[in-house]
């Protein structure tokens, strides 16, 4: 790659390093992604896979079962709630947490005995959805009936995330703890109606463990339990989440592990005590180790591609997106939560700009190509050697091929006597009509030399036909002389020129050369020196062509008009060369050509 496209390239990838870094944090810091977020954690969950259900934990499902031993529809009389309340405190259950609201009064009676059942349990939570403005609760028909029952009030509402899912647990809201907290804090008392402490960490809320997809704690049906038909051995000791677990129940809700079914509110409430009782196991990983792999991922891959080439970059990028990935899956299962698409977000853009840059600069550089190596070349054939070229910078290449020389004789002498504008003018005409003679029938421009003209033809795209493309050419270039010689009679700057052209084939060894702020077009060797050798040698005879004879015998067909002109000694070769030329008419047996060669009769 030159100098300026590296260049250009390192502007583009610091630019989109600074774009990309800066854009992601933005977002990161405006959670304008969090539903996304979200979603990655649902599917951490998902991949974490089912976990064991927890130990010190049970519901009491009022299943369809239980309302259809029961014969009964929702709401219960209370007086089968104080039943249940009574058998699983005869059964040793530690905490019994009610998923179900009492605050408006029923039948009397039934009030009554759920009151005193409630009572007689030591550690009683009871849910409720509504808090006054002071804290205080219409629990059992206020705060002096909730006082009376010994049991605590507690708020079991959520707040759901913006996707409507329930991921978090808040610690109080509206004045008073929340449900899963009093009832951890019931679960950890050493004394009789009343609450022991749990560490809270810090913030309002913290993230839900949940085990798994429903169910994913012990149930038991509120039936059995009602009958006294269960192992009391399944509650002893435990807390007891009781709470309607039917399908027609409006207690179901989205969750972190909700895919084909809904998460009944029992379990929701039972995963987030569970979540207290274990201390919080998944925490929020600390915002500095967020923003450093952020800033990795963003500036991984561009850094990589300003030292290496485009693909061993842009594999780092992807291995680093992968582990990253993998990474964060691996620090959830040990509950650490990471932050995971503002991260993945950068890694992305980085390898999609570093790769759209990649592909500007080369085509940059490609075009740069492309609009030198046209002036060398057929339009038509610039493509196909860029196409065919190791990359942009075409190296050297080897093959057969026919070099052409030509110069015209005289425009030096004739130049000297002219204005240089005038001059200048007379020589781009003749260049011009000379270099589409040859661009015309494939060749590639070499190089000028003044008035005169290197060209090859099979170099650096292979030609089968190199010597007749190149014969052509030659043709092609004595009748554009004709034209040129016309317009400076008219334009009475000069009778004409002859002009000389020398054809030589054989191995060809092309390439650019020079430094990486000039490079120029070359063809070197034996081939190139021998055709410039023929070129000179038709000064001072009357031909304007020298066809070597290794360039006859590779005409497809050699024309009728070409005739022998005799085998001749050339200066830096040992060899004689056999010399062609077309017919112009009669021409002296005895002409040789002038001090460059030495003619040999043949």
């Amino acid at each position: 790659m030159n100098r300026r496209a590296r260049r250009l390239r390192t502007l583009l990838l610091l630019a989109a390093m600074v774009v990309i870094a800066a854009g992601t944090f933005a977002l990161e810091r405006t959670d304008a992604l969090q539903r996304l977020e979200y979603t990655s954690v649902n599917d951490r969950f998902a991949i974490r896979g089912q976990q064991p259900p927890p130990k010190d934990l049970v519901i009491v499902a009022m299943d369809g079962n239980s309302f259809g031993q029961l014969n009964l529809r929702p709401p219960l009389p209370r007086r089968y709630h104080a039943r249940v309340i009574r058998n699983l405190t005869k059964a040793g259950a530690k905490v019994i947490a009610y998923d179900v609201q009492f605050t408006e009064p029923t039948d009397e009676a039934d009030d009554n005995a759920l009151i005193l059942a409630t009572r007689a349990h030591p550690h009683m939570v009871m849910a409720t959805t509504n808090v006054n403005l002071d804290g205080t609760t219409q629990v059992f028909g206020g705060e002096e009936g909730l006082a009376f029952s010994r049991a605590t009030a507690a708020n079991s509402n959520y707040i759901n995330d913006s996707d409507g899912r329930i991921r978090h647990v808040a610690f109080k809201l509206d004045g008073i703890q929340t449900f899963p907290v009093v009832a951890a804090r019931a679960f950890r008392s050493e004394r009789r109606f009343r609450l022991g402490s749990v560490h809270l960490p810090s913030g309002k809320t913290a993230w839900i463990d949940y085990k798994g997809t429903t169910p994913s704690v012990h149930r038991i049906s509120f039936y059995d339990v009602y009958k006294n038909r269960f192992d009391p051995a399944k509650v002893r000791g435990k807390i007891v989440v009781v709470g309607d677990t039917t399908p027609l129940d409006q207690d179901l809700h989205p969750t972190s592990v909700s895919r084909d079914a809904l998460t009944p509110g029992p379990e929701i409430q039972a995963s987030a005590i569970n979540t207290v009782l274990e201390n919080f196991p998944i925490k929020d990983a600390p915002q500095w180790l967020d923003t450093l792999l952020l800033l990795a991922l963003a500036l991984l891959t561009p850094l990589a591609a300003l030292r290496l080439r485009i693909f061993p970059a842009l594999a780092i990028g992807v291995l680093a997106l992968a582990g990253f990935l993998v990474a964060a899956q691996v620090a959830f299962n040990h509950g650490t939560m990471l932050t995971v698409v503002y991260p993945a977000l950068a890694g992305i853009l980085a390898l999609l700009a570093t790769a759209l840059i990649h592909g500007v600069t080369v085509a940059f550089e490609r075009e740069q190509a492309r609009d030198a190596f046209a002036r060398f070349v057929p339009e038509a054939v610039v493509d196909e050697v860029l196409r065919s070229a190791d990359g942009i910078r075409l190296g050297g290449v080897q093959r057969e091929g026919t070099v052409m020389f030509s110069d015209l004789r005289g425009f030096t002498s004739f130049a000297e006597t002219l204005e240089p504008a005038t001059v200048i003018g007379a020589l781009n005409r003749y260049l011009t009509a000379m270099s589409e003679a040859i661009l015309d029938n494939g060749g590639t421009l070499v190089a000028y030399m003044g008035d005169g003209i290197m060209a090859v033809f099979g170099a650096p795209l292979a030609m089968d036909d190199h010597a007749d493309r190149a014969l052509a050419a030659s043709r092609d270039m004595l009748d554009r002389l004709e034209g040129f010689n016309e317009w400076l009679r008219a334009e009475g700057l000069h009778e004409g020129f002859k002009m000389g052209i020398g054809l030589n084939s054989g191995q060809v060894m092309s390439g650019h050369v020079g430094s990486e702020r000039r490079l120029e077009y070359t063809a070197l060797g034996d081939t190139t020196n021998t055709a410039a050798r023929l070129e000179g040698m038709t000064k001072g005879t009357p031909y304007q062509l020298y066809v070597a004879d290794s360039t006859r015998s590779r005409l497809s067909q050699p024309p009728v008009d070409l005739v022998e002109v005799g085998e001749f000694e050339v200066r830096g070769r040992t060899a004689t060369v056999k010399l062609w030329s077309l017919r112009e008419g009669p021409a002296p047996a005895d002409e040789a050509p002038d001090a460059v060669g030495v003619q040999t009769p043949s």
